[in-house]
């Protein structure tokens, strides 16, 4: 009897302890429900959007961006992608960005150059001429300066996130040195690049990218210039012969979130957020100069006749370009100026 009392004792006292734990362990997910946490991230939805193609290379780094911080904050960072111009247009995203209408976006260099016009440095003709500088300089001081201008509007960057090298496409003839352009009708993609569209004797013409096949088609142009990933996709091949690779601007596009949302993060959101888009960064600088080669082959061998610039004649192209540069130091700033020299100092 005194056996079975003492182990009816020893029972009921596990019964209760686990009674007490369970209690426990419910309050505090209770708890934890109630002020939105998981894993320590507090829950919160990032809207995030971007206006180039899906298959684009930066266009996955940002979707794989946005599921790595989902995931890894067990949903509780909860990023919501718009891709292709679902949500806004390149034209309305950075306005969007600094009011707070989106919390996140990607956008061009060129079209943050006016809010930040230190940021059309991107546009002017051979300030990098390959990857590993270019990849060197936004790393670095020069890459900071530029970050500090768009904090002072109102935006944070997140990463840069490289488009790659523009070039130019043509149906009238190989364009093998400056002289080569004259009298051409040149579709450009900025003020800076139409300077020394201008200063190579052509005329520049601005319209969106999805109308440029069909004005080489109908030769209200005769000829474009953009990224070779951007002409495959495009489908140029088909209506430009020739492409002449001179690496005269690297293309940039930024991932910017609103300052004011940024600040009121949790520290441990703005660490995962600023660790993926660190990796994200790297990932897609490897695959701008992979992505250069693999669709200037790919034009090649669907036909169009492809004339790659000796880089001893680099020079030539870069004096011929100088009112552009002359042009970037009247609307670049003082920052402007500043981010020239050292450039060119290297």
């Amino acid at each position: 009897m005194k056996k079975w009392i003492k182990t009816m004792t020893v029972v009921m006292g596990t019964t209760l302890l686990l009674s007490a734990c369970n209690t426990s362990n419910t309050a505090k997910n209770q708890e934890s429900n109630a002020s939105g946490s998981s894993d320590g991230y507090e829950k919160t939805t990032i809207r995030l959007a971007y206006n180039l193609p899906q298959d684009h290379h930066i266009s996955k780094g940002i979707e794989q961006f946005a599921k790595d911080v989902t995931e890894k904050s067990n949903g509780a960072v909860n990023v919501q992608v718009y891709p292709a111009g679902q949500l806004l247009s390149d034209k309305d995203m950075n306005q969007s960005i600094l009011t707070g209408g989106v919390e996140m976006g990607v956008n061009s260099a060129t079209l943050w150059a006016s809010t930040v016009p230190a940021m059309g440095i991107f546009d002017v003709p051979y300030v990098f001429t390959n990857y590993e500088k270019a990849g060197e300089a936004i790393n670095g001081e020069f890459g900071d300066k530029l970050r500090v201008a768009m904090e002072e509007k109102g935006a944070k960057v997140l990463l840069f996130a490289d488009y790659g090298f523009a070039q130019f496409a043509n149906n009238k003839r190989p364009l093998k040195s400056p002289e080569d352009f004259k009298g051409l009708k040149i579709r450009s993609i900025g003020d800076i690049p139409s300077e020394m569209i201008k200063a190579y004797g052509a005329s520049p013409v601005f319209m969106g990218g999805g109308e440029v096949y069909m004005a080489l088609q109908r030769n209200t142009v005769d000829g474009a210039t953009s990224g070779t990933t951007a002409m495959l996709q495009r489908k140029y091949d088909e209506v430009a012969k020739y492409l002449t690779i001179n690496n005269y601007s690297y293309l940039e596009f930024l991932l910017a979130v609103n300052l004011d949302f940024w600040n009121r993060l949790p520290e441990k959101t703005q660490a995962l957020l600023t660790e993926e888009a660190k990796e994200t960064e790297e990932w897609i600088r490897q695959q701008a100069q992979a992505e250069d080669e693999r669709t200037a082959k790919q034009l090649e061998e669907k036909g169009m006749e492809v004339y790659v610039v000796p880089e001893e004649d680099i020079s030539v192209w870069k004096e011929a370009a100088k009112p552009a540069w002359d042009a970037f130091h009247k609307t670049g700033g003082d920052l402007g100026k500043e981010l020239l020299k050292m450039v060119d100092k290297e």
